[in-house]
């Protein structure tokens, strides 16, 4: 098992909370990171017909036979089974009793918030953030030789650097079993080829302003189509949004979200990206880079137990940053991401002035500093602000794992 920074996290949550509510994509490693932390607990998966069909018509019996606890995995699929966790808890609170897993975030949501408020702790768990990948099985010598594009191309999926898998052969079968066939299950969409061109036409939108007109038009479906198909794509931790900044500081600013895919290496597949060579001269590079360091940046907050603070900055002049962030120390990054290997000074320009108005007008989130992420090995600081290589990003966001 690749080390997770989350283990330390859930086991601090199950000391105070009766229940501990894992979400988070398939195949991000919900199970074999909660049968690792838990190891004392019975394991029972929904997934298995007989069991669901157990707890679908005996909820109070499952229950019972499993009194002292255990890990329920894909919870979303007996969505009553929470209203009768319930009572079982508020008799016997004993922290640390459940572990319930999911990888559908909005329908788990509404089956476990009003049975189980006050009882529960949630925890998102997303692919592997890239300072997980050094406890890896694989000493990933494929990262010593392409560097920072091949952990695009591959993205952050841990089966693909705990066995002998090719990334478009995985990706591939992820997107046919994930994204056609539960993901369209949900939204009963009758016609596949329309929803798979969706999928991948919002690929070519990550990191892009959010325009849902254009992408229902481009595709011609309705509005409201395209709203829906979205909605579940972010349900299902396909895609997020990322708001932009809205406190007032004398400019308008736009209130329309930016778009970013969780993973660049389904991404990339979905681009129909085969080769790594094929990624580094792609015209969708900088966007990939971009989604990559956004991504990455919440997905270390949430493996660290921390709700993001993020946002990007884009005034009515076009000026755009790409992200503002918190980071667990206490500071705010002011971020540009470049896919270039070479630090040029002008990446730190509009980050630099960015930074200075926050410092000015909104003394809260100092100290605030002026930084661009790029596709160079080395940190360094340059003036009014630093480069960050892209192998120190997640330690530039979160703790280094211990």
């Amino acid at each position: 098992m690749i080390p997770r920074r989350a283990r330390s996290v859930l086991q601090r949550l199950a000391g105070g909370f009766p229940v501990v509510t894992v979400t988070g994509p398939r195949q991000s490693g919900k199970t074999t990171l909660c049968r690792a932390t838990f190891a004392h607990l019975p394991y029972v998966t929904f997934e298995a017909a007989d069991v669901r069909r157990r707890a679908l018509e005996d909820p109070r019996g499952l229950l019972q036979q499993y009194k002292d606890g255990a890990i329920f995995d894909e919870i979303q699929r007996v969505p009553e089974l929470p209203t009768f966790l319930q009572g079982m808890v508020d008799a016997d609170p004993r922290p640390g009793r459940f572990i319930l897993t999911g990888s559908e975030h909005l329908v788990l949501s509404a089956a476990t918030a009003q049975s189980l408020a006050g009882r529960t702790a949630w925890h998102t768990l997303l692919p592997l953030d890239a300072g997980e990948l050094d406890g890896s099985p694989d000493p990933a010598h494929h990262l010593e030789r392409n560097g920072w594009h091949d952990l695009l191309f591959r993205g952050g999926y841990p089966a693909l650097y705990d066995r002998p898998v090719a990334p478009v052969d995985w990706l591939d079968a992820y997107i046919t079993g994930y994204i056609e066939r539960d993901v369209r299950t949900v939204l009963q969409v009758a016609d596949l080829n329309r929803f798979t061109d969706f999928v991948r036409l919002v690929a070519t939108r990550s990191g892009t302003l959010l325009n849902l007109s254009a992408l229902a038009g481009d595709l011609g479906i309705a509005q409201p189509t395209a709203a829906a198909w979205l909605s579940v794509l972010e349900a299902h931790y396909v895609v997020h949004r990322l708001q932009p900044w809205h406190r007032n500081l004398g400019k308008r600013l736009t209130k329309a979200p930016k778009l970013y895919f969780w993973d660049t290496g389904l991404q990339c597949r979905l681009l129909g990206i085969r080769h790594v060579q094929d990624l580094q001269t792609h015209p969708l590079l900088g966007a990939i880079a971009e989604t990559w360091a956004v991504s990455e940046a919440l997905k270390v907050l949430h493996h660290s137990g921390i709700r993001p603070e993020a946002w990007f900055w884009r005034d009515q002049r076009g000026e755009e940053v790409d992200l503002i962030v918190h980071t667990c120390d206490g500071r705010t990054l002011v971020a540009e991401a470049k896919a270039g290997r070479t630090a040029v000074p002008e990446w730190l320009h509009l980050p630099h002035r960015i930074g200075t108005m926050l410092r000015e007008r909104a003394p809260d989130l100092a100290p605030v500093e002026a930084v661009a992420l790029y596709g160079g090995d080395e940190s360094m600081r340059w003036g009014e602000g630093r480069f960050v290589a892209w192998r120190d990003w997640c330690d530039e966001v979160a703790p280094t794992m211990g």
